[in-house]
């Protein structure tokens, strides 16, 4: 059994305090006077597909919202792989969606009372329903939309998805590809500095450990050489100078054998300066002695010094020891590793993409076919719907024209082309269409699809805007028999079309207690006899003999 909306709950929600709406199936009329609240009907039904809300849609005085809405029919079991996925539980035969607003700002939404998502239930609810207003119309005028009617009509959406799929890994092979083929000058530069790094690290034969026993062997060293120059430098100052002491001290001594050649009691002096003059000589031979005993190999102090100075570069360019240095130089190989693969991993890309870009024009083109089939035959169904809407001597075509190069949803895209009257060429629906003929193509548009479309429920919110007379019944018969297919719900200003229902609700605004309420409550019989002839424009004689035709002709 087909799916069916069975019970609509509404409370709190705008002028509803509390609504119980229960419904069968095939075409419902929805009627009532401007302002009654009938958008309310269609406000609940949004709030249950996931559409976003606030808090001002509470009912004044209420604290929470509540929308509910029941359903049944073998069909449902159909989502039982979404709602297991989503951690639900499987339905058999029924199904409730459940909506709540606070005044808080805390939403919550539930599917068979389990709590769920609002991507859930917008994904569940756009399966479940089809909801018309009076703006969409308009969007049959978007290239998007009727490409989207000729794949639902051509049952092409698994061959759709399966290109999609294609197309989207060929687009990120593709961007990975340019964005590893660009900056290459860059990319040299880059590779030229590590190369440098690299091998000013690696021929440094680096040994983590080995920092500090050369820098001991240094210091130890160091202190040798100083005493070397020190000893050194004082033998030299002694006996090797041009100004030595000792050479000076010769002089004084040849001066004093004079002095104690005139004056023999100075010999005590002149022998004390001759002995301080020898001792100086032992010292100056003691330290030269002493400078070549240490014996220091000077390369090897150099080295050190190197070795040294080189550790002291490299922890400044690279790290603050040894082994961060080393680790730095890892670090770099494998950059550069992954770098000079580059042209390996761009002809691995290249490979895939064309291997990618195969499967994409090989699903597009099954796509196309199928498109292909279904476009003269969409266009047939149409033309004979409209004319039933009217437009007896009309002409449509859905055209497929081929793209310059594959877009998001094939090879291909569609323009809706229409002529309303005998004689003149088809054109682009945006370019002639009026607010009525859209409807009406609209509706035309749904009528072809129906056989085609698995959603269960249409709801449509005054597509008939804008039309009237002998029309106006074409409309009605259209969503009666629409109405054969799929449960359909209408909000209408037409008494034509509400006539022809299968059942006839009304919406209602009342005020009590200072408080002002919508309610709906279905009409039947005479009631619903005296609601047309409202529509009509009054309850007149008149008006109630016409109502009745009108009924009697559904």
């Amino acid at each position: 059994m087909p799916a069916v909306l069975t019970l609509l709950r509404i409370k709190n929600l705008a002028l509803v305090e509390e609504l119980e709406w229960q419904m069968g199936p095939r075409f419902i009329a929805v009627t009532g006077e401007t302002g009654a609240g009938k958008s309310i009907i269609i406000g609940a039904l949004q709030l249950l597909l996931g559409e976003r809300a606030d808090k001002s849609l509470i009912r004044t005085g209420a604290d929470v919202c509540t929308v509910e809405a029941d359903s049944s029919g073998n069909d449902l079991q159909k989502l039982n792989p979404q709602l297991i996925e989503a951690g639900i539980e499987p339905c058999d035969n029924d199904l409730i969606l459940k909506r709540t607003l606070s005044s808080t700002g805390a939403n919550r939404q539930f599917i068979n009372g389990s709590p769920t998502t609002l991507s859930v239930l917008k994904n569940l609810g756009d399966q479940l329903v089809d909801l018309h207003g009076p703006h969409d119309h308009q969007s049959l005028l978007s290239p998007e939309t009727q490409l989207s009617l000729l794949d639902s009509f051509a049952r092409a959406e698994e061959q759709l998805e399966e290109y999609r799929k294609h197309y989207r890994q060929l687009q990120t092979l593709i961007a990975e590809h340019a964005a590893l083929n660009t900056a290459e000058a860059a990319r040299e530069q880059g590779l030229d500095l590590l190369r440098h790094q690299i091998a000013e690290i690696k021929s440094a034969n680096l040994v983590v450990g080995e920092e500090e026993e050369i820098e001991n062997r240094y210091k130890l060293a160091s202190n040798r050489k100083r005493l070397i120059e020190l000893a050194s430098a004082i033998a030299n100052k002694l006996s090797e100078a041009d100004d030595a002491v000792l050479s000076q001290l010769a002089e004084t001594q040849r001066l004093l054998r004079e002095l104690e050649k005139i004056d023999g009691s100075i010999a005590q002096v002149s022998s004390a300066h001759a002995g301080a003059v020898v001792e100086l000589s032992e010292i100056a031979r003691a330290l030269s002695a002493y400078a070549q005993k240490l014996d220091l190999d000077p390369e090897q102090l150099t080295a050190l010094e190197q070795r040294v100075s080189l550790f002291e570069t490299l922890k400044r360019k690279y790290g603050g020891s040894i082994s961060e240095v080393i680790a730095f130089g890892d670090r770099a190989a494998e950059r550069m590793r992954k770098m000079e693969g580059r042209d390996m991993e761009l002809e691995r890309l290249a490979k895939e993409i064309e291997n990618v870009r195969t499967q994409m024009n090989r699903a597009g083109e099954a796509l196309r076919k199928l498109r292909v089939k279904a476009a003269p035959k969409l266009s047939d169904n149409i033309r004979r719907n409209l004319r039933d809407l009217g437009f007896r001597q009309s002409e449509f075509e859905a055209r497929l024209i081929a793209l310059d190069e594959p877009r998001p949803n094939g090879f291909d895209s569609v323009e809706l082309l229409f002529s309303p009257n005998p004689g003149e060429p088809l054109k682009p629906l945006r370019a002639i269409a009026s607010s009525g003929e859209i409807s009406r193509l609209m509706l035309a548009v749904k009528s072809a699809l129906a056989a085609h479309d698995a959603i269960p429920l249409l709801v449509f919110d005054e597509i008939d805007t804008n039309v009237g007379g002998e029309i106006a019944h074409a409309v009605g018969a259209k969503m009666q028999t629409l109405g054969s297919a799929h449960q359909v719900i209408c909000i209408t200003h037409l008494p034509q079309v509400a006539a022809t229902a299968s059942s006839h609700f009304v919406v209602t605004k009342d005020v009590a207690r200072g408080r002002t309420f919508s309610s709906l409550h279905e009409v039947t019989g005479k009631t619903r006899q005296e609601e047309i002839a409202r529509m009509l424009g009054g309850k007149s004689e008149s008006a109630l003999k016409l109502a009745t035709t009108l009924l009697m002709g559904q």
